[in-house]
């Protein structure tokens, strides 16, 4: 609601619902994305520390940048083309989502501390709160949630 005084305008509360920060980019795969990814996923935190006023816990900060870059690298190794990275964010959660050109779906293998390579989804699936893969027109979307506080999480 909008009140009115003296023709000015005072905002009396929300007249449409605050849309969640949205942020996209797209990678070719050349040497450094990985490290521009993380880069976007770090400026995107900072935005939505201002923009939302998002308190976000150092420990959580670390796991977002974590799960962006094991969804880019998997991204990056396993499809045949671009890929795109799309972070959604509130002031309690953030959504990673990894769009690439492959159909075939990650696997995630069982714990093996022997096993050299091949833990980026055990580390998503250990960091986020959920975790879902589906394909989609172009290939598949991989995507990881992660509350923003560490007393949020399940």
């Amino acid at each position: 609601m909008i009140d009115h005084l003296d023709e000015a305008v005072i905002p009396t509360g929300f007249d449409v619902p605050v849309e969640p920060l949205r942020r996209a980019a797209h990678y070719t795969g050349e040497q450094g994305c990985i490290a521009e990814a993380r880069s976007f996923a770090a400026l995107f935190l900072d935005q939505l520390r201002t923009e939302w006023c998002a308190r976000i816990d150092e420990r959580v900060d670390g796991a977002v940048l974590l799960v962006v870059s094991e969804l880019v690298t998997n991204a990056d190794r396993h499809s045949n083309g671009p890929y795109i990275l799309e972070l959604v964010g509130t002031d309690s959660a953030v959504t990673v989502s990894v769009y690439d050109s492959s159909s075939a779906l990650p696997r995630i293998f069982p714990r093996n501390p022997e096993r050299i390579g091949r833990h980026g989804l055990e580390i998503v699936h250990a960091l986020a709160e959920q975790v879902s893969v589906e394909r989609v027109p172009v290939g598949k979307r991989v995507r990881a949630v992660l509350p923003l506080s560490e007393s949020t999480q399940g």
